[in-house]
């Protein structure tokens, strides 16, 4: 954001949550606390199963890897690729959509390590 023409098509002048805000459509995917961990997870390795995720994940239910997982699909973040094997095997990955969103959680964390720094300076 190099100007304030930048941040007013990135905040609108009317409430955000009635308008198309991009920055709030974003921002929305990942609201519910276990998004971002599968995203991290998954991009640490090229595809992973249901019960590897449920293992690194550490506290999650499988309800909420399920109900997860589907709205990453859904989002087009995550790709679900199912085998026609015995027994049934599926795995998960991250899309391009997906991928293209790392170099900005790196941003984010990085922004966050800096945070916590100056916070432990005070």
């Amino acid at each position: 954001m190099n100007s304030q023409k930048d941040m007013v098509s990135i905040f609108p002048e009317h409430n955000i949550y009635e308008a198309e805000c991009p920055l709030y459509y974003a921002i929305n995917i990942f609201q519910q606390k276990w998004k971002l961990p599968i995203i991290w997870y998954l991009s640490l390795s090229e595809k992973a199963r249901y019960n590897e995720l449920k293992r690194r994940v550490k506290g999650i239910t499988n309800i909420m890897l399920t109900k997860s997982l589907r709205e990453l699909e859904d989002d087009n973040i995550v790709i679900r690729e199912e085998y026609n094997t015995v027994p049934p095997k599926v795995e998960y990955s991250l899309s391009e959509r997906g991928r293209r969103l790392l170099p900005i959680l790196e941003k984010l964390n990085e922004w966050g390590v800096e945070q916590i720094k100056s916070k432990e300076l005070e």
